[in-house]
């Protein structure tokens, strides 16, 4: 608009004057051409600019000074000329508006969008976390365990249950803000036994995500190294901010938390908690075990390799 705008009133000033209801004074000879160049300048802003939301605000400046100089030029004119400038001036009000709502939705978009993402957006985006551990025990049993997607909740601490309802389909329950539960249904879209599993939620999750787990037997022989990518979307607005505010300050701890946790599970039975923290997370009273025990003579004889 701006360029068409611009090109217009530098191309062919008289018929603009003429159009508009301006008469062919000195002033108005010299005003539209500089009004055309101006409107070649927001072009060029918008066009070129990253800066889309500032570039959209110098036009909705440039339309409060041409609704005010139409406003002048209404006060001085009559007959068919104040009728013809009635006419554009109700035109230039119009994408006045347009400009307006332009301006302030991208303004929003570019707060949004300068929240970085992969370090849990607080006002909505994608969040995608990694994170790996070693466990001692082999590849085929560290598999199973997890293949078993009703074990997870053993380990992850959002989790409630999770509920097998056929052979790749699940259903989901986390614990949430406000003292509430989500739900959703996933299903598993690839795996290889012993090496991979990959799903994703379907249907109407309230926060839709994915997730793969990789199995590679570690250097020792005995041991599986284990890699997770989980990819989550936090929705906007206020929901979105508290759903970040539960998650954590720092999302990658929380999967780190969950993977120490996984590799307790399985090489000694159980999630251990210290004694000045036997509650883990007390808002959440996760994972209640019994406190940490000092290690046994005979485990202390055996040192790092126990």
């Amino acid at each position: 608009m701006s360029f068409a705008l611009g090109v217009v009133q530098l191309a062919a000033p008289g018929a603009v004057r003429r159009l508009s209801g301006v008469d062919d004074s000195a002033r108005s000879r010299a005003v539209v051409p500089v009004v055309g160049a101006r409107e070649l300048v927001h072009a060029a802003g918008l066009l070129t600019s990253r800066r889309k939301g500032a570039w959209a605000w110098t036009r909705v400046v440039g339309d409060a000074m041409d609704l005010t100089a139409l406003g002048v030029a209404l006060a001085h004119r009559g007959g068919g000329r104040r009728r013809r400038l009635v006419g554009v001036t109700g035109a230039v009000a119009g994408i006045t508006a347009l400009d307006l709502l332009t301006a302030v939705q991208a303004t929003r978009e570019a707060r949004t969008s300068s929240v970085p993402a992969a370090r849990g957006a607080r006002t909505g985006g994608t969040v995608e976390l990694t994170a790996t551990t070693t466990i001692r025990k082999p590849a085929s049993e560290v598999y199973a365990f997890w293949r078993d997607l009703e074990n997870l909740p053993t380990f992850m601490a959002h989790l409630e249950q999770v509920r097998t309802t056929g052979d790749r389909t699940s259903h989901w329950t986390a614990s949430a803000p406000f003292g509430k539960d989500v739900e959703w249904d996933a299903e598993i879209t690839d795996e290889t036994p012993g090496e991979k599993i990959v799903w994703r939620s379907i249907g109407e999750a309230a926060v839709p995500n994915a997730g793969t787990v990789r199995f590679t037997p570690a250097p020792d022989g005995v041991s599986t190294e284990v890699f997770v990518v989980l990819v989550y979307e936090i929705p906007g607005g206020a929901v979105g901010k508290a759903v970040a505010k539960y998650f954590g300050e720092e999302p990658h701890q929380q999967l780190d938390d969950d993977l120490r946790r996984f590799k307790q599970v399985l090489e000694t039975g159980e999630v251990v908690r210290s004694d000045g923290a036997p509650w883990g997370k007390r808002a959440r009273e996760e994972f209640p075990q019994h406190p940490a025990q000092p290690l046994s003579d005979s485990e202390l004889a055996k040192g790092a390799d126990a």
